[in-house]
């Protein structure tokens, strides 16, 4: 307490005692009680109730209200012992308190601890009992005093048969040294812990390699008492050891190397390959398998891949092959080659011909294709996952619109494709950047050279390469899926532009976009231009929306085209070619207008001009793609075409340069 909450409360008692020796009849009770809760409060010690009795018995007589002296001296006198009694009495009772709690609380120190140590080696007993380690408690001199029922198990003895029996004399012969001197150390305390591989002999006489560890158990003296040693019988780990290594290596169903074993092994047969005939890579996927899983359920898949696995080993097994699943359904085939090695296409062929013979799994008969990627004679200093992404990537182009094909690696072919990948992979970056912008050509009416319209092309001008044009665009950004969100983007800048022409009177002609085939099957195709229309305030009339023909099979193609029509955007097919089936479609589907592509613009095929009558039957007009010379311009006019488009007739230009040059 601070000096004033203790004048405070000292003050408060004072008042208290001095109305005490005012009570009539008087008595000491209530003084006793008083220097009892003196006490209680813990402020005085024996020192405290001295001073306490001196300055009360001096300072109380001399009060005014305690005078004549006379009358008060024996009520003070007799609360001054009073109050000393009391305080003492529950001093004492304090102190007395204070001791029968410390000695029940030692009491029960002791009754947890002897609980613990008792709870303590239940644990230890059954921790070692349950072990299959074996546990050996060996005196100082070496010798067993206890084990546990997984020491005799390994060592072929009874519990009871290896008390008293010296440690060393269980350790075969050469052995027993490397731990005497090992259980010398751990005496002279130079390590805590001894842990080695040993080998000790069985009651049969076999001898069994095991992990033995040993540490010093010290008494209370910090002496030390007994040897504790942990034996692990490491036969059983070494075969589960080299059973989870095969399984970490080797796929689970077909028991084929996985592709980190693939890839280890390649490396070594690249390095030691035969300089002459070198090593061939096939990378192999089933055609078709997802339809076999979404088809039937997953164990007749599993079947199917184990057949496949079946058949690979037994067509490879006289070439110096090693097969791998390297997940899913696809397959890797390293063959070291020989000059008795069949050709690649032969490999393939037999490969083919074999799976598409009817294979029966639970009583369905299923043939597989496989596709391949194939690197032949690599350069034994490739990196083996370098070497494994170029077989990769060949397998795709081979599986690209085809089945049951192969496709070798070339060098020279796989570094453009990576420059093309790596430009794909660039262009969202660019396009924020505001390196690609749309341009504008002119659609040019054949029979008397007047502008009947204007495409929207994208250009993109980079600044470490050179340009792309608009077909070179859109391919790269089909591959990576940018196409959506950059054709709607082409579509909103050109029809602003188109819209802006038109209301100040500049130009007023249709406006043309192509789209690709995943724009054209596109589920949101439909309110992307009913949005942009909206926006813009072009009406649907001046624009003209083209698909490639290749598409209009698909059903939401299809659909997307007649919805357009019917919103009142002009509809064109683009890449119409000489199938009947381009024909087709004139009638059903409402066509305005086809565009012929430059490869028939520059053939000039006469097959194709005589499917022109045909086509203006259908109230259809053509336009004609990649005119690049007088002569084209002139061929196409005298066949009847009514609309073109190419550089003889106008380049792609910024909007502004494409009003000056109308």
């Amino acid at each position: 307490m601070g000096s004033n909450d203790l004048d405070a409360e000292l003050s408060g008692r004072l008042d208290a005692l001095c109305a005490m020796l005012h009570e009539e009849p008087f008595t000491t009770a209530s003084v006793e009680q008083a220097g009892a809760d003196l006490a209680r409060l813990g402020h005085l010690g024996r020192e405290g109730l001295k001073c306490t009795a001196e300055v009360l018995g001096k300072g109380l007589l001399a009060l005014p209200e305690f005078q004549p002296v006379e009358r008060y001296a024996e009520r003070v006198v007799l609360a001054m012992g009073a109050l000393g009694a009391g305080f003492t009495a529950a001093n004492t009772e304090s102190v007395l308190t204070q001791q029968e709690g410390m000695q029940r609380s030692l009491l029960k120190a002791v009754r947890d601890a002897n609980w613990n140590l008792r709870e303590s080696e239940a644990r230890f007993n059954e921790v070692v009992t349950s072990s299959t380690n074996g546990v050996l408690i060996v005196d100082l001199e070496g010798r067993l005093l206890r084990t546990n029922a997984a020491t005799g198990d390994i060592l072929g003895y009874a519990q009871e048969e290896l008390v008293g029996v010296p440690l060393l004399d269980l350790i075969a012969p050469g052995f027993a040294e490397m731990l005497r001197n090992a259980m010398a150390e751990l005496v002279d305390g130079a390590v805590e812990r001894v842990s080695q591989s040993q080998r000790m002999v069985r009651k049969d006489g076999e001898m069994a390699q095991l992990t033995l560890t040993a540490s010093l158990l010290r008494g209370a003296d910090d002496a030390p008492a007994h040897f504790v040693v942990v034996v692990e019988d490491g036969t059983e780990l070494a075969l589960l050891q080299g059973e989870l290594k095969r399984q970490s290596l080797h796929d689970v169903l077909t028991g084929l190397p996985n592709r980190q074993f693939f890839t280890t092994q390649l490396e070594i047969a690249l390095r030691n390959a035969d300089s002459e005939h070198g090593v061939t890579v096939f990378h192999l996927d089933l055609d078709a398998f997802g339809m076999v899983c979404n088809g039937f359920d997953g164990r007749v898949a599993e079947r199917l891949l184990q057949h496949v696995t079946q058949r690979l080993q037994v067509l490879l097994a006289g070439e110096k092959a090693m097969i791998a699943r390297l997940g899913g359904d696809e397959f890797g085939v390293l063959i070291e080659n020989t000059a008795a090695t069949p050709s690649i296409g032969v490999i393939m062929k037999s490969i083919n011909d074999d799976l598409l013979e009817p294979a029966y799994v639970d009583g369905r008969g299923l043939a597989a294709s496989v596709s391949a990627g194939v690197v032949h004679r690599p350069d034994p200093a490739w990196e083996p996952g370098d070497l494994m992404r170029a077989a990769e990537r060949v397998l795709r182009k081979a599986k690209k619109g085809r089945r049951g094909q192969w496709e070798l690696f070339h060098a020279g072919q796989d570094a453009e494709d990576r420059r093309n990948d790596a430009v794909a992979v660039e262009m969202p970056g660019a396009w924020e950047n505001g390196e690609i912008v749309v341009r504008y050509r002119p659609v040019v009416r054949l029979a008397d050279g007047e502008i009947g319209g204007v495409e929207a092309v994208l250009h993109w001008d980079r600044p470490d390469a050179g340009p792309l044009e608009h077909d070179c665009c859109v391919e790269l950004a089909e591959a990576t899926g940018l196409i959506l969100p950059l054709g709607e983007w082409l579509l909103r800048v050109a029809a602003g532009q188109a819209a802006w022409w038109r209301q100040r009177g500049q130009f007023d002609r249709p406006l043309v976009v192509r789209l690709t085939a995943h724009q054209s099957a596109d589920a949101d195709l439909v309110s992307r231009v009913v949005g942009v229309l909206e926006e813009t305030g072009l009406p649907p009339d001046r624009l003209m929306v083209s698909m490639p023909s290749p598409v209009l099979p698909m059903a939401d193609a299809a659909d997307n085209f007649t919805v357009l029509d019917r919103i009142g955007v002009l509809t064109a097919i683009d890449d119409f070619g000489l199938g009947p089936r381009d024909l087709a479609w004139l009638s059903e589907l409402p066509v305005r207008s086809v565009l012929v592509p430059p490869d028939l613009t520059r053939s000039q095929d006469s097959r194709f001009a005589a499917l022109v009558p045909a086509v203006h039957e259908s109230g259809v007009r053509i336009c004609v793609d990649g005119i690049e010379t007088a002569d084209q311009a002139k061929w196409w006019t005298e066949e009847g075409a009514d609309l073109a488009i190419g550089a003889h007739l106008g380049l792609p230009l910024d909007a502004g340069d494409f009003l000056k040059k109308l």
